[in-house]
């Protein structure tokens, strides 16, 4: 089983390349869950047509209650895709961090990996570091691999720095160990270079480059990833080929 932990700072695209790859990922073949650790809940609404899915935080406030059931709290999506948002406290209430924790607890508990027997596992990861809930989808038992979506942005470098630094951390734990980084272009000035020199610094390599796309903000407003809106598009192999890679490698 592949387990993959994609991180970065907030607003970089994580979202956004984690679902295209759990696209990516199905249309390979692959058996996917794609789990979303932001309490913005809004990491797997492009493989559900822009439905947007009711995080597990909410169905358990709402009902006063554990869910008893996998399909109370999930939803399979494009490509058969299994889609899971943590979600998190009341705004402005408690800790988005425990609520990531006592989601994958629940999950545990509902015997998740065990029932649906996945392929491959992504884990849309939380962008504060500082966060408990940061460490719950790098613990022994969740993901094997982290990916850190970058720019070439200085802000987007500073936060892949604390990230890289916060999950070598908990190598000696038996953590997930940062397996590369993914470039996310925004077309700053010499942005392969900067990140490059990012990646070279810190011991790691550039495993993905995604280009900027309209493509991808058209298929977005519709809803969908650029997988299923068209996959012969140079974006979508990139994607393809991105998750095949991952796949070889595993």
């Amino acid at each position: 089983m592949l387990k993959i932990a994609i991180y970065g700072k907030g607003g970089i695209g994580k979202s956004t390349v984690t679902g295209n790859l759990a696209a990516a990922f199905s249309r390979l073949g692959k058996r996917v869950i794609q789990i979303g650790c932001d309490p913005k809940s809004d990491s797997t609404i492009n493989l559900l047509g822009g439905e947007p899915l009711t995080p597990v935080m909410d169905y358990m406030r709402d009902h006063d209650r554990d869910p008893e059931d996998l399909s109370e709290i999930s939803r399979v999506g494009f490509g058969g895709v299994l889609c899971i948002e943590t979600g998190g406290p009341t705004p402005g209430l408690g800790c988005a961090g425990r609520g990531i924790i006592a989601t994958f607890q629940l999950l545990e508990d509902l015997a998740l990996f065990e029932t649906w027997k996945p392929d491959v596992v992504l884990y849309d990861g939380l962008g504060v570091v500082v966060c408990g809930g940061f460490a719950a989808p790098i613990r022994e038992g969740y993901a094997e691999k982290v990916l850190i979506v970058t720019s070439g942005e200085k802000m987007a470098l500073y936060a892949a720095g604390n990230i890289n630094r916060a999950v070598k951390n908990f190598e000696d734990r038996s953590y997930a160990r940062v397996e590369g980084v993914i470039l996310n272009h925004r077309n700053v000035e010499r942005e392969t270079e900067k990140v490059q020199a990012f990646a070279d610094a810190n011991g790691l390599r550039i495993v993905g480059e995604i280009p900027r796309s309209d493509d991808i903000i058209r298929f977005e407003d519709q809803g969908m990833t650029v997988i299923e809106g068209d996959p012969t598009l140079p974006v979508s192999r990139v994607f393809l080929d991105l998750a095949g890679r991952l796949l070889e490698e595993a």
